[in-house]
C-alpha cells in the first residue's frame, strides 16, 4: 500500500516556522510515505519563481519520493462574477503549470460556490473543469475535485459534477461532508475517488479516533477497489501535529494489515 500525507495536515507547525516544504519532505522520508502532497501554501514563494519550485523538486528528487497531488487554494471555478472567475482559472493553471514542473501527479482543485445551491453554478463549474482538465491533461496532470466546502459537501451534487466533467477525479476527504450524510457519502462516492484525505481528531488509549470510523470508511474504499495512495490529512484538536499525523499514519497500516 501507497500512504501519503498532506501537508496542510502541518499547517499549524508551518506557522510557528518549524516545518517548511523541505522539513516536510524530509519528515515524509524519515516515516516511510511513498509520495508527497503539498498544501500549495507551503510552496507560495514559487508561484512566480521557477528557480524555487526546481529546488523543491530536486529536494524530493533527492529523498527519492514523487511529487503526488498538489492542493490549491484560491483556484477554484465558481466566482459569482466573470472578473473573479478569470482570476482563480489564472491561479489554478498556474499551479497546473507548477504541478508540471514538479512531476506532480494530481492538482486538487475546488468547485466553490458558497451560499449558491449546485444548480445555480452547474454550468459554470462543469464548464470550468472541462477547460482546466484538457489544460492539465496536455501537462501529464490530473485535475482532482474535493468534497471540500459549498454544494460539493452534499455526495449527490459531488456525483452530478463528476460524471458530467470527463476527466475529473474525487479528492475523498473522509470528513467534509453535509451533516448526517457522511456514511451515505462513503458509499455513494467510494468508486470515484482518485486519492483520499483520511480525516482524524482525537485518540484513544488504543490509538482509534472515537469520532469517526476510519476503520469503516476505509473498508468500503477498499471493497469497490480503490487503488490509490491512502492520504491522510490529520487534524488533531488535542495533540501535536506530528503526533497526529504519526498515530493516523499508525491506525491505517493497522486497519489495512487486517485485509
Amino acid at each position: 500500500m501507497r500512504f501519503s500525507i498532506c501537508s496542510y495536515s502541518f499547517h499549524r507547525t508551518a506557522a510557528a516556522g518549524d516545518m517548511d516544504i523541505f522539513k516536510y519532505i524530509d519528515w515524509n522520508k524519515e516515516h516511510g510515505f511513498s509520495q508527497l502532497d503539498p498544501w500549495m501554501k507551503h510552496m507560495e514563494l514559487g508561484y512566480e519563481d521557477d528557480a524555487y519550485i526546481a529546488k523543491v523538486k530536486a529536494a524530493g528528487d533527492a529523498a527519492g519520493l514523487p511529487f503526488g497531488c498538489v492542493a490549491v487554494d484560491g483556484g477554484h471555478i465558481y466566482e459569482p462574477t466573470a472578473e473573479k472567475r478569470a482570476a482563480n482559472r489564472k491561479v489554478a493553471k498556474r499551479w497546473i503549470d507548477i504541478c508540471q514542473q514538479l512531476d506532480a501527479e494530481q492538482v486538487r482543485i475546488d468547485a466553490g460556490g458558497r451560499e449558491e445551491t449546485l444548480d445555480q453554478i452547474f454550468d459554470i463549474v462543469v464548464e470550468g473543469y472541462n477547460e482546466l482538465v484538457a489544460y492539465a491533461r496536455a501537462r501529464g496532470v490530473e485535475v482532482i475535485m474535493e468534497n471540500h466546502w459549498g454544494p460539493t459537501k452534499h455526495p449527490d451534487n459531488t456525483v452530478k459534477v463528476l460524471d458530467a466533467v470527463d476527466g475529473l477525479g474525487l479528492l475523498f476527504d473522509s470528513n467534509n461532508w453535509a451533516e448526517g450524510t457522511q456514511e451515505y457519502a462513503w458509499e455513494k462516492c467510494a468508486s470515484y475517488a482518485r486519492l483520499t484525505h483520511m480525516k482524524t481528531f482525537e485518540f484513544d488509549a488504543a490509538g482509534n479516533d472515537p469520532t469517526v470510523d476510519i476503520a469503516k470508511c476505509m473498508n468500503i474504499l477498499r471493497d469497490v477497489g480503490y487503488n490509490g495512495a491512502w492520504g491522510i490529512e490529520s487534524c488533531p484538536r488535542t495533540i501535536s501535529e506530528i503526533e497526529g499525523a504519526e498515530k493516523t499514519l499508525a491506525l491505517m497500516k493497522r486497519i489495512s494489515a487486517n485485509w
